[in-house]
């Protein structure tokens, strides 16, 4: 039969042991507490932009015309007619013609309504539209013949002139320097908020690029997909970068 003496050892033991185990468990947390706190406080997270104003270098504009007649035939060789016309038009404009694509034919059924106003399976009329479009590098040009193109209506063409696509064909060789200069202003940034609270940055510890931006002059417009405005001739691009520096 054990002694008292030796029941009180062992406890006392057994409860040492548990204080140990648990001062080590301790220990743990607090190291990891303090790496995570250490962690979050030597580093700096910023975001940088550059902004340039380009001017587009390439245009797509199109014109639609179209002809209406109770009988297709007709119709389409109306049609035929004005095509000429609108050629001949722009040709004398002094569009080239490798510049120009004349887009297939679309045909639309105009049916008979009934006197209660109800659509029936009659055909009265055939309304064919027909589409030229250019593609060129003379913006100037197609921008004034995309205003003055409707001269044709006087020569009987029922003419539309849509709104020119404006483009940029130098983009990606753009984003390489705008990101560099987007990256140089996260650097500023992040020096101007450590020095305010007495650090100094660091190397860069990572770096990810943001979506670009190309707006009309003077927009206000963000979208987290980025924007590519086709609207504008002149428009502006924003280059974004979200850069981590280490604080010294």
């Amino acid at each position: 039969m054990e002694s008292p003496g030796n029941n009180k050892s062992t406890a006392l033991i057994l409860a040492a042991a548990i204080i140990g185990l648990a001062l080590v468990i301790c220990s743990f947390i607090a190291a990891g507490a303090f790496n995570n706190f250490a962690s979050n406080k030597n580093t700096i997270t910023v975001t940088g932009a550059a902004k340039k104003q380009i001017r587009s270098d390439l245009i797509v504009w199109r014109g639609t015309f179209s002809v209406q007649s109770p009988q297709l035939p007709d119709a389409y060789n109306k049609l035929k007619q004005d095509l000429a016309k609108v050629k001949s038009y722009l040709l004398a404009k002094g569009i080239a013609e490798k510049d120009l694509v004349i887009n297939s034919i679309q045909t639309i059924p105009i049916y008979q309504t009934s006197s209660q106003g109800m659509q029936t399976s009659v055909v009265e009329a055939y309304r064919l539209i027909q589409t030229v479009e250019i593609t060129s590098k003379e913006v100037d040009k197609i921008s004034e013949l995309s205003r003055t193109s409707t001269e044709l209506i006087n020569q009987g063409i029922q003419f539309e002139s849509q709104p020119p696509q404006y483009f940029y064909t130098k983009l990606n060789d753009l984003k390489v320097s705008m990101l560099a200069e987007a990256a140089k202003d996260a650097r500023v940034r992040a020096e101007q908020l450590a020095k305010s609270s007495g650090g100094k940055i660091g190397p860069l510890r990572s770096a990810k690029m943001g979506v670009f931006q190309i707006t009309p002059l003077n927009s206000t417009d963000v979208s987290d997909y980025g924007i590519n405005d086709t609207s504008s001739l002149d428009k502006e691009i924003t280059a974004v970068v979200n850069a981590e520096f280490y604080v010294k």
